[in-house]
């Protein structure tokens, strides 16, 4: 499994990268004010869109979300 060594916003979208800055994956951030990357791990990417922070794996692959509030 690769680790998630960065996570990175452009516009709207959330790019993930791994060793050597290879990509791993993009995610959708939304366009909310906000919205956007929240933070990373080495195993997971957490972005909020609308009312949900939704955490995602190093594929892009959606493990789980969560009401974060208005």
């Amino acid at each position: 499994m690769s680790d998630i060594v960065t996570a990175v916003q452009r516009g709207s979208q959330v790019y993930v990268y791994g060793a050597g800055q290879r990509q791993l994956c993009s995610v959708y951030a939304g366009t909310g004010p906000n919205d956007g990357l929240k933070g990373y791990t080495s195993s997971t990417v957490s972005v909020r869109r609308g009312s949900q922070i939704y955490v995602y794996d190093n594929k892009g692959r959606q493990i789980s979300s969560v009401f974060a509030g208005k």
